[in-house]
């Protein structure tokens, strides 16, 4: 099918949630309860929507949220600022999260904060960590498992990792460094928390925009946020572009397909890094966009394993 025939195939995407959030990211859709949850890195907020009801809720941390994972016991594995978190979102509404301790993340450097992440195929937890002082190439990639801890990855340090996604069969890891206008993949042993044979997967082809968030549908195409080039693309397997979908606010920052058929794209987007006039003109940024897909379907999000 034509990338034109696409388009009239799919709606364009629609305001789902007013959040307006400062640095709204790593969006996740949950199954189990029928609910979007996504963060506010910024303000340190987990939110969850539920399209069904259109019930929203969100919940202040300590900390900043980087990412999390779905867990298989139906817990929510919390990446804050510097270190890993279970907690339940399933409390009375109006309640604040109850924390669980489990790891400790570079916590004796002061330069660095948890990214992007995400569970891979075989139930450990896998994200980057981000320099904050300078924007150089000090973060580094980490696999956690209740069974094995925290591992770190062979992968080339990073300024902020991002683009965190795994094949369908679990053995190919993506991931960029957003400064970087390019997605890399690596073949990935997630057993053995190892990698190997780096290579570009594809260049970013908008001029001024990063590659952010990602995720791969059932077909095995990857579909990654472009922060300030106000689109999202679907790439194949071979790293060249199937589609481009425009979002209607500049910096769009992760995406997921979710709903009960997992045929809705969920994209988040942010406030961050927009002057006056722009905000003027996209008063919405930092909300959660959707757009239901007639000839694509998405995955149900692999779960961290709780039980070593």
């Amino acid at each position: 099918m034509a990338m034109t025939e696409h388009a009239a195939a799919n709606a364009e995407p629609v305001l789902a949630v007013d959040s307006r959030c400062e640095l709204g990211e790593c969006v996740l859709w949950c199954e189990r309860r029928g609910a979007l949850f996504w963060t506010d890195i910024a303000s340190a907020r987990l939110w969850m929507h539920m399209p069904d009801s259109g019930a929203t809720q969100h919940w202040d941390l300590p900390d900043r949220l980087g990412c999390f994972s779905l867990c298989d016991d139906g817990r929510l594995l919390l990446g804050l600022a510097k270190g890993l978190f279970l907690t339940d979102p399933d409390g009375p509404p109006g309640t604040s999260l109850v924390l669980q301790h489990v790891a400790d993340v570079e916590r004796e450097r002061d330069d660095t904060r948890i990214n992007d992440g995400r569970s891979d195929r075989h139930g450990n937890f896998v994200f980057g960590t981000k320099d904050e002082r300078d924007g150089s190439a000090s973060g580094g990639y980490y696999q956690f498992s209740f069974a094995h801890g925290l591992r770190r990855l062979a992968l080339p340090e990073a300024a902020t990792p991002n683009s965190i996604c795994f094949s369908g069969d679990g053995r190919t890891m993506y991931f960029c460094d957003s400064r970087e206008p390019e997605i890399l993949r690596c073949d990935y042993d997630a057993d053995r928390a190892m990698v190997s044979n780096v290579r570009r997967f594809t260049r970013i082809d908008a001029a001024g925009a990063s590659p952010d968030g990602s995720i791969v549908d059932a077909e095995g195409c990857l579909w990654n946020a472009q922060w300030g080039a106000a689109r999202v693309v679907r790439y194949r397997s071979d790293g060249s572009i199937e589609r481009s979908v425009s979002i209607p606010t500049k910096n769009p920052s992760c995406c997921t397909i979710g709903g009960a058929a997992f045929d809705q794209l969920y994209v988040t987007t942010a406030r961050e890094d927009l002057s006056a006039d722009e905000l003027a003109r996209m008063p919405h940024a930092g909300g959660v966009y959707r757009m239901p897909l007639a000839d694509v379907r998405g995955m149900p999000e692999s779960r961290t394993v709780t039980a070593p």
